[in-house]
Protein backbone atom coordinates (compact mmCIF):
# COMPACT_ATOMS: atom_id res chain seq x y z
CA UNK A 1 0.00 0.00 0.00
CA UNK A 2 1.47 3.36 -1.26
CA UNK A 3 0.84 6.00 1.89
CA UNK A 4 2.25 9.89 0.59
CA UNK A 5 1.34 13.44 1.97
CA UNK A 6 0.61 16.18 -0.71
CA UNK A 7 0.60 20.15 -0.06
CA UNK A 8 -3.17 21.74 0.24
CA UNK A 9 -1.78 23.65 -2.92
CA UNK A 10 -1.01 20.36 -4.81
CA UNK A 11 -4.09 19.00 -4.02
CA UNK A 12 -5.88 22.23 -5.17
CA UNK A 13 -4.01 22.48 -8.10
CA UNK A 14 -5.01 18.70 -9.10
CA UNK A 15 -8.79 19.31 -8.77
CA UNK A 16 -8.21 22.38 -10.72
CA UNK A 17 -6.67 20.29 -13.70
CA UNK A 18 -7.84 16.94 -13.20
CA UNK A 19 -11.56 17.63 -11.60
CA UNK A 20 -12.60 16.56 -8.11
CA UNK A 21 -10.81 13.69 -6.55
CA UNK A 22 -12.24 10.59 -4.33
CA UNK A 23 -11.75 12.74 -0.88
CA UNK A 24 -12.57 11.64 2.67
CA UNK A 25 -13.31 13.67 5.12
CA UNK A 26 -12.33 12.03 8.73
CA UNK A 27 -14.08 15.15 10.14
CA UNK A 28 -16.78 15.20 12.73
CA UNK A 29 -20.45 16.02 10.71
CA UNK A 30 -20.61 18.93 12.47
CA UNK A 31 -17.41 20.06 11.29
CA UNK A 32 -17.55 19.05 7.48
CA UNK A 33 -21.17 21.61 7.73
CA UNK A 34 -19.07 24.49 8.65
CA UNK A 35 -16.48 24.10 6.12
CA UNK A 36 -15.78 21.72 3.43
CA UNK A 37 -14.49 20.66 0.58
CA UNK A 38 -17.78 20.04 -1.79
CA UNK A 39 -16.76 16.76 -3.71
CA UNK A 40 -15.70 15.20 -0.17
CA UNK A 41 -17.66 12.33 1.54
CA UNK A 42 -17.66 12.39 5.14
CA UNK A 43 -16.66 9.86 7.03
CA UNK A 44 -15.33 10.22 10.69
CA UNK A 45 -12.50 8.94 11.97
CA UNK A 46 -13.95 6.88 14.67
CA UNK A 47 -16.41 5.08 11.85
CA UNK A 48 -14.08 3.70 9.60
CA UNK A 49 -14.49 0.35 9.03
CA UNK A 50 -14.38 -2.54 6.00
CA UNK A 51 -17.72 -2.27 5.39
CA UNK A 52 -17.67 1.69 5.14
CA UNK A 53 -14.50 2.10 3.26
CA UNK A 54 -15.92 -0.85 0.47
CA UNK A 55 -19.93 0.57 0.11
CA UNK A 56 -17.59 4.02 -0.52
CA UNK A 57 -15.44 2.46 -3.18
CA UNK A 58 -18.18 0.91 -4.64
CA UNK A 59 -20.67 3.70 -4.70
CA UNK A 60 -17.51 5.59 -6.83
CA UNK A 61 -17.07 2.75 -8.95
CA UNK A 62 -13.41 2.61 -7.62
CA UNK A 63 -10.78 0.13 -8.15
CA UNK A 64 -7.97 -0.55 -6.15
CA UNK A 65 -5.52 1.57 -8.24
CA UNK A 66 -8.03 4.46 -7.47
CA UNK A 67 -6.20 7.39 -5.04
CA UNK A 68 -7.69 7.57 -1.94
CA UNK A 69 -7.27 11.68 -0.33
CA UNK A 70 -7.57 11.90 3.32
CA UNK A 71 -8.31 15.32 4.91
CA UNK A 72 -9.37 16.41 8.06
CA UNK A 73 -8.91 19.98 9.85
CA UNK A 74 -5.06 20.08 10.09
CA UNK A 75 -3.47 16.34 9.04
CA UNK A 76 -3.32 14.78 12.55
CA UNK A 77 -6.87 13.02 12.34
CA UNK A 78 -5.84 12.03 8.44
CA UNK A 79 -2.77 10.45 9.70
CA UNK A 80 -4.61 8.33 11.90
CA UNK A 81 -7.50 7.25 9.28
CA UNK A 82 -4.48 6.11 6.57
CA UNK A 83 -3.33 3.80 9.74
CA UNK A 84 -7.12 2.52 9.93
CA UNK A 85 -7.68 2.15 6.17
CA UNK A 86 -4.01 0.67 5.40
CA UNK A 87 -5.34 -2.98 6.09
CA UNK A 88 -8.44 -2.63 5.00
CA UNK A 89 -8.16 -1.06 1.54
CA UNK A 90 -5.26 -2.08 -1.29
CA UNK A 91 -5.80 1.80 -2.56
CA UNK A 92 -2.88 4.27 -2.55
CA UNK A 93 -3.56 6.49 0.13
CA UNK A 94 -2.66 10.22 0.40
CA UNK A 95 -2.93 12.55 2.85
CA UNK A 96 -3.76 16.47 2.57
CA UNK A 97 -1.19 17.89 4.09
CA UNK A 98 -2.91 20.88 6.68
CA UNK A 99 -5.55 19.84 5.65
CA UNK A 100 -8.76 22.38 5.59
CA UNK A 101 -6.75 25.18 7.84
CA UNK A 102 -4.26 25.26 4.83
CA UNK A 103 -7.24 24.54 1.88
CA UNK A 104 -8.40 27.90 3.11
CA UNK A 105 -5.29 29.35 1.38
CA UNK A 106 -5.73 28.37 -2.29
CA UNK A 107 -7.84 28.84 -4.63
CA UNK A 108 -9.52 25.76 -4.25
CA UNK A 109 -13.58 26.27 -3.04
CA UNK A 110 -14.96 25.27 0.53
CA UNK A 111 -19.00 25.19 1.06
CA UNK A 112 -20.41 26.25 4.01
CA UNK A 113 -23.85 26.02 5.38
CA UNK A 114 -22.63 28.89 7.81
CA UNK A 115 -23.19 27.05 10.42
CA UNK A 116 -20.25 28.04 13.34
CA UNK A 117 -18.83 24.71 15.09
CA UNK A 118 -15.72 24.60 17.74
CA UNK A 119 -13.15 22.15 16.57
CA UNK A 120 -12.58 18.32 18.12
CA UNK A 121 -9.43 20.05 19.93
CA UNK A 122 -10.96 23.16 21.59
CA UNK A 123 -13.95 20.80 22.74
CA UNK A 124 -11.35 18.23 24.13
CA UNK A 125 -9.34 21.61 25.70
CA UNK A 126 -12.41 22.63 27.03
CA UNK A 127 -13.71 19.38 28.47
CA UNK A 128 -10.35 18.44 29.89
CA UNK A 129 -9.51 21.46 31.36
CA UNK A 130 -13.28 21.67 32.60
CA UNK A 131 -12.83 18.18 34.51
CA UNK A 132 -9.57 19.22 36.38
CA UNK A 133 -11.41 22.52 37.52
CA UNK A 134 -13.72 20.06 38.88
CA UNK A 135 -12.08 17.44 40.58
CA UNK A 136 -9.22 19.73 42.70
CA UNK A 137 -12.55 22.13 43.63
CA UNK A 138 -14.49 19.35 44.82
CA UNK A 139 -11.51 17.76 46.31
CA UNK A 140 -10.71 21.13 48.09
CA UNK A 141 -14.17 21.96 49.07
CA UNK A 142 -16.10 18.54 49.70
CA UNK A 143 -13.59 15.05 49.79
CA UNK A 144 -10.04 14.81 48.98
CA UNK A 145 -10.98 11.57 47.54
CA UNK A 146 -12.38 14.30 44.37
CA UNK A 147 -8.28 15.46 43.23
CA UNK A 148 -8.11 11.95 41.88
CA UNK A 149 -9.99 13.07 39.12
CA UNK A 150 -7.70 15.96 38.42
CA UNK A 151 -5.09 13.20 38.21
CA UNK A 152 -6.83 10.89 36.06
CA UNK A 153 -7.26 13.61 33.15
CA UNK A 154 -3.89 14.63 33.37
CA UNK A 155 -2.55 10.54 33.17
CA UNK A 156 -4.94 11.02 29.79
CA UNK A 157 -3.73 14.00 28.55
CA UNK A 158 -0.05 12.22 29.31
CA UNK A 159 -0.88 9.22 27.05
CA UNK A 160 -2.43 11.32 24.43
CA UNK A 161 0.34 13.08 23.93
CA UNK A 162 2.53 10.25 24.01
CA UNK A 163 0.28 7.50 22.50
CA UNK A 164 -1.08 10.65 19.59
CA UNK A 165 -4.60 9.14 20.34
CA UNK A 166 -7.24 10.71 22.19
CA UNK A 167 -10.20 8.72 24.24
CA UNK A 168 -11.81 11.44 24.87
CA UNK A 169 -11.71 13.35 21.55
CA UNK A 170 -13.38 9.97 20.47
CA UNK A 171 -15.81 10.07 23.18
CA UNK A 172 -16.51 13.39 22.22
CA UNK A 173 -16.67 13.02 18.28
CA UNK A 174 -20.04 10.74 19.35
CA UNK A 175 -21.78 13.63 21.03
CA UNK A 176 -24.86 14.42 19.35
CA UNK A 177 -24.07 17.51 18.93
CA UNK A 178 -20.92 16.56 16.88
CA UNK A 179 -22.69 14.53 14.50
CA UNK A 180 -25.26 16.94 13.41
CA UNK A 181 -25.33 17.40 9.44
CA UNK A 182 -26.45 21.03 9.54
Amino acid sequence: MNLSKMSAQQFATLCHHNGPQLTLDVRSPSEVASEGVGFSHNLPLQDIERESLVELMAENRCGSDQVVYLLCQGGQRASMAAEKVRPLLSNPLVIIDGGINELRNTELPLVSTGAKTMSMERQVRITAGALVLLGASLGYFTNPAFYSLSAFVGAGLVFAGISDTCAMGVLLARMPWNNRRT
